[in-house]
């Protein structure tokens, strides 16, 4: 749908999430995003809230991207994840001829799917375009995708990358529709079951110059305003956060209904219930503290950056690593909360079905995400001291 206000996109996700969460137990069994589930999606034009306003969508501020995203999450994390990846995503059609991003990106039920390469993806130069052969993996979204990207390298010749005046080399991403690529379906993991983050090739692909691009590229910008001066994998970090606070809320929600009701030591010649628990009212109010802690200093970094975004265009590195620690802090928090959810239910949270154990699997799989990385903690404290680190923040 044409996205005319942008203000009320949190409230149409949340009054979407009952939907949601009602599907999830199909969401996880098909391991993809339900049909009625995705049209009611779209339907609210949550897809297309990074859209630029000339393509009909809302090139929404980064607050809005973060919290949308966690009310989706909250109800079920795996739609949340697909969301926040394809978002994120659409940010290319601010770097593409605008005919071109209305083909891909305009469509009702437009949604692209990449991953990075597993291995060598190359794009070799011909008369107007590209020949492409590669395979990529984690293309979260892919059973629902109407089109597909590859990140490759651009090859001269078979044997011959294509340099730039410093001799590193040059990359593209071509995209092409997804019945063009041969999907595998690989994604049989713990958790995010319903993302089908399968891996996917095409082999000699043509794939013309104007249906390739680059991630922030200065020369490929097309649109204006203070969405395009963030960097797209900045934009995959708010919105993972988004579905590890999502999911951590709903965990310890579902614990503090539970503990009204369960016994505790067991049940076993108990009369008491949990929330009397004095170790049991102390941890929920640390867990209270460190998610909504977490949340505030994010949703303030994500102010920060789009109010600097939105003035002089330049993010500092002090900024930059502020944001990284408010990213991964964030995931890190929710770890801790979901896990004390988890084991402060007991068996409850064993079996499946329960409102802890899916919700658990799917955090800890978010977790093996690049953006949740400890290692992200590194680069940004070497930010904090003035060293631009090699790892981008």
């Amino acid at each position: 749908m044409l996205i005319k206000d942008t203000q009320d996109l949190v409230a149409r996700a949340r009054a979407l999430a009952p939907m949601v969460e009602a599907a999830a137990g199909r969401t996880e069994k098909e391991r993809k995003i339900p049909a009625d589930v995705l049209s009611a999606m779209h339907a609210c034009g949550l897809f297309h809230m990074l859209l630029p306003v000339s393509l009909g969508g809302g090139a929404v501020d980064l607050v809005t991207f973060n919290q949308v995203v966690e009310a989706v999450a909250a109800a079920d994390a795996s739609p949340g994840w697909c969301l926040a990846q394809a978002a994120a995503s659409s940010h290319a059609a601010g770097f593409l001829d605008p005919k071109v991003a209305r083909e891909v990106f305009g469509a009702p039920d437009a949604l692209i799917a990449w991953g990075p390469p597993a291995g060598v993806a190359k794009a070799i130069a011909v008369d107007g375009g590209y020949r492409v052969t590669g395979k990529w993996r984690f293309a979260s979204g892919s059973a629902n995708a109407t089109w597909m990207g590859g990140h490759s390298t651009v090859f001269e010749t078979a044997d011959k990358p294509r340099r730039d005046a410093k001799g590193n080399a040059i990359n593209r991403t071509v995209l092409f529709r997804r019945e063009l690529a041969n999907i595998k379906d690989t994604w049989h993991v713990i958790g995010l079951r319903g993302t089908s983050s399968n891996d996917y090739e095409v082999s000699d692909l043509f794939v013309p110059e104007e249906y390739t691009t680059w991630r922030d590229s200065v020369s490929d910008r097309r649109e204006r305003g203070p969405l395009y001066n963030i960097p797209m994998l900045t934009l995959y970090g708010v919105g993972f956060s988004g579905v590890a606070l999502g999911i951590a809320g709903s965990c310890l929600g579902a614990f503090m209904q539970l503990a009204q009701t369960k016994a505790s030591g067991g049940g076993v010649g108990s009369t008491a219930v949990l929330r009397d628990n004095a170790v049991i009212q102390s941890r929920v109010a640390r867990a209270c503290g460190r998610l909504e802690s977490a949340r505030a200093f994010l949703l303030q970094m994500l102010r920060e950056i789009w109010t600097a975004s939105a003035g002089s265009g330049a993010l500092s590195l002090e900024q930059r690593a502020r944001l990284r620690i408010a990213i991964t802090g964030a995931m890190e928090a929710a770890r801790k909360v979901v896990d004390f959810a988890y084991r402060a239910a007991g068996t409850t949270a064993i079996f499946e079905g329960s409102p802890f154990e899916r919700r658990f699997r799917d955090l800890h799989t978010l977790l093996a995400q690049g953006q949740a990385h400890l290692s992200n903690f590194e680069s940004a404290g070497q930010a904090l001291f003035g060293i631009e680190p090699a790892q981008r923040l």
